[in-house]
């Protein structure tokens, strides 16, 4: 039986794209191999790679001076990837909204003059910062935002003003949610397991004039300009079996009406939820209300003993990974595009159901 997985990722991936891809699983395209043994640079592989990436062009409408990268590893990977290849001043800026924001932070202080800007954490990273211009440095090789916040629930809704310098956003949790303006940042990157392909795979749309300016200490393959151009992210062995899901996934999107269809079932599903816990008088949700995520939505009951007793509740009924993580406890519900409304309907009855035997 398939339950509804709240994971805040690896997560769900529309069961559509899960069939396709385990019915080719041990013969593609009458290759008689599957993805997952085929050489990447072999003629049924390169179709996939490079739908994959067209598709990433069109569905994001990604400006021609860009460059799309798959790569390797998570998104914290980029947290040293990022300076190594940006920090030509020696200087950048962080804005920390998030644990993971803070890793990035604390990863980039190794290879220069980092600047905390601004942070949420002494109020649990319940809200986003307001910044301004003159908050950045003229000479800041960019300035950092975590866009969207997995473990505490909040989301940037207005990008940070900063002029001429380029923008960087680890957009992980929020990646194709709704309509992104890729000219407003210089790079973006993204963990591929919430909203894209299964774990072990990385996005990243970078601006092409950022490129080839890494430091001398980079790793070849850290380098943006090893996977860039010519070589197609195809320098080493790509995660060959993660970016033929992606394809699968995003042909999917493009089917239903591309992101900024499934933008409004986000807003949908995600108002709806908050709706019920802002009229309950059992559940609350800590975040700002304008900074709220529409991808991760925290709540609580009154006490840990009751948050417990749903969580086990929910599993029976088919509710799972809805347990917060260990750094925010109660629960979580993550509802990346793959959820579908009438998973989000089924939580909030149980909730509903919950807190009228409990209240």
């Amino acid at each position: 039986m398939r339950v509804y997985n709240f994971s805040a990722g690896p997560t769900m991936l529309p069961l559509e794209v899960l069939q396709e891809a385990g019915t080719n699983i041990e013969d593609y395209n009458g290759s008689g191999m599957s993805v997952m043994e085929m050489s990447h640079r072999s003629k049924w592989y390169e179709p996939i790679h490079n739908e994959c990436i067209a598709l990433v062009r069109e569905l994001m409408e990604v400006p021609d001076n860009y460059e799309v990268l798959l790569v390797q590893g998570g998104a914290s990977q980029q947290f040293a990837a990022v300076p190594l290849n940006l920090l030509t001043t020696g200087k950048a800026d962080y804005i920390v909204t998030g644990n993971f924001a803070k890793k990035a932070y604390e990863e980039a202080t190794k290879y220069g003059d980092i600047k905390l800007v601004a942070t949420s954490e002494p109020e649990k990273y319940t809200y986003i910062p307001k910044t301004t211009r003159a908050d950045f440095r003229e000479d800041a090789s960019y300035v950092h935002i975590t866009e969207n916040n997995t473990i505490f629930g909040s989301k940037y809704h207005t990008l940070p003003d900063t002029g001429n310098i380029p923008l960087v956003a680890d957009l992980s949790s929020c990646i194709m949610s709704e309509y992104t303006d890729v000219s407003k940042y210089g790079l973006i990157y993204a963990g591929a397991q919430k909203n894209l392909a299964p774990a072990g795979l990385t996005m990243v749309i970078v601006r092409k004039d950022l490129i080839g300016h890494e430091m001398d200490i980079c790793p070849t393959m850290l380098k943006y300009s090893t996977q860039a151009g010519k070589n197609n992210s195809l320098y080493n062995t790509p995660p060959c079996w993660c970016i033929y899901v992606m394809m699968l996934n995003l042909r999917y999107l493009k089917k239903i009406g591309g992101v900024k269809e499934m933008e409004k079932i986000n807003k949908e599903k995600a108002a709806m939820l908050y709706d019920f816990i802002d009229n309950s008088s059992f559940w609350t949700n800590p975040v700002a209300v304008e900074d709220r995520s529409m991808m991760n939505v925290p709540f609580r009951s009154p006490n840990e003993e009751l948050d417990a007793l749903f969580i086990k509740g929910a599993e029976a009924e088919g509710l799972v990974t809805l347990k917060g993580h260990r750094l925010a406890g109660g629960m979580r519900a993550s509802i990346y595009n793959a959820m579908p409304v009438e998973g989000v309907k089924k939580l909030i009855s149980y909730m509903a159901q919950f807190e009228k035997e409990h209240k």
